[in-house]
């Protein structure tokens, strides 16, 4: 009778195992989601300083956009951050923010509330309200307590290029928004592709945790004018053919032959 292999010992394994341990946070990292915290006040109170979120890196892979009311993590469009230090981790923060266990100190990365997105026209004259596409945006359910729905940035109109997006902070006063780089290039929008995905979730700390779903007022009929007319564009120029085809049809079946 044979004897079988001695099992190798665990502690020889252990490497092994975290190795594939780090390896899959990792891929999750870079392909999935990744934690962000939150530096500053600008997204009160939806997002209180040192907040942890999770950010949705997977359906960008799949075409997906920013849509309006959404939360996102987007790179420094370039002159956003610039009077900002940035932290020096230490190693080990290093090594746990490289494989996603802890969020980065050094990615100069902002986190705003898509308002409006290409092909857009927003607005906010006076003291407010914020308007998309010529709708009032109803914002009492994510800006800030007692701030004006333009800070003291009143804007626009703006008409956001396509592959573009609007951005603000739900604190209003406290913000430093699209609002306040118009003198730079895109003139306050940011690309889509410096978005790195939309934050979903609060993780950390526990007693805040909750989802960032879209507030109602994104849904509201007519916001979306521009892509609703293309529907009933594209429905009149097919029905026309059919029209005029049946009209012939029906006329030449009065005809004598």
């Amino acid at each position: 009778m044979t004897k079988g292999k001695k099992p190798r010992a665990f502690w020889k394994e252990l490497p092994i195992l975290i190795g594939i341990a780090l390896l899959l946070a990792l891929l999750i990292k870079t392909f999935l989601v990744q934690a962000f915290s939150i530096p500053s006040d600008s997204m009160q109170d939806t997002l209180q300083r040192g907040d942890r979120v999770l950010v949705d890196k997977l359906t960008p892979w799949f075409g997906a956009k920013p849509q309006r009311g959404e939360v996102v993590v987007f790179h420094d469009p370039g002159g956003w951050l610039n009077e900002t230090p940035t932290p020096q981790p230490n190693p080990i923060q290093k090594v746990l923010s490289f494989i996603g266990l802890m969020p980065s100190a050094e990615e100069k990365d902002l986190i705003k509330r898509v308002i409006a997105v290409g092909g857009d026209t927003v607005e906010c004259q006076g003291v407010g309200p914020v308007k998309v596409n010529g709708k009032v945006l109803k914002e009492d359910s994510y800006v800030f307590p007692g701030a004006t729905p333009c800070g003291d940035r009143p804007f626009g109109p703006i008409h956001v290029p396509k592959g573009r997006i609007w951005v603000m902070g739900d604190h209003r006063d406290d913000s430093l928004d699209s609002r306040y780089h118009q003198n730079l290039p895109g003139n306050g929008t940011v690309s889509e592709n410096e978005v790195v995905g939309r934050a979903f979730t609060i993780a950390w700390p526990i007693n805040r945790w909750s989802t960032l779903p879209v507030p109602d007022t994104f849904d509201q009929p007519g916001i979306n004018k521009a892509m609703g007319a293309a529907p009933a564009a594209l429905g009149l120029a097919g029905a026309v053919p059919l029209v005029i085809w049946r009209r012939r049809k029906l006329t030449a079946g009065r005809n004598p032959r």
